[in-house]
């Protein structure tokens, strides 16, 4: 069984990355495509619009996004095929989250992350 696990867009790639999937619904800032060497963009995984926007990275508003940003992963079919098949591609390889945003610990991906770690059970 392989590794999921995080990392930033704007930290260089590494061989030791494996499959490189990044989670943001629009593309990082100021990040060339040749350079972020993402092997897939995921847009659907991550929070719908409204979710993202109403969350607007305020640390304050965290517990109650992850609370409803998990409610959207496990109840849409569209979220729920996006981590089946990240979770069927951990199975043979180590794959690496890749997100943009600036806090390592409030963001959408940490949730992905705990998410797909608890349903890999």
């Amino acid at each position: 069984m392989g590794t999921i696990r995080l990392k930033r867009a704007y930290e260089p790639a590494d061989l030791t990355d494996g499959r490189r999937i990044l989670v943001d619904r629009l593309w990082p800032r100021g990040l060339a495509k040749a350079e972020a060497r993402i092997d897939q963009w995921m847009r659907e995984v991550a929070p719908n619009p409204e979710l993202r926007k109403w969350f607007g990275h305020q640390p304050d508003r965290f517990p109650e996004f992850r609370r409803r940003y998990e409610e959207e992963l496990r109840s849409d079919p569209v979220h729920r095929r996006c981590v089946e098949e990240i979770l069927h591609a951990a199975e043979r390889e180590t794959v690496t989250l890749v997100y943009a945003a600036k806090d390592e610990v409030h963001n959408h991906a940490v949730v992905l992350l705990d998410c797909l770690y608890h349903w890999r059970e």
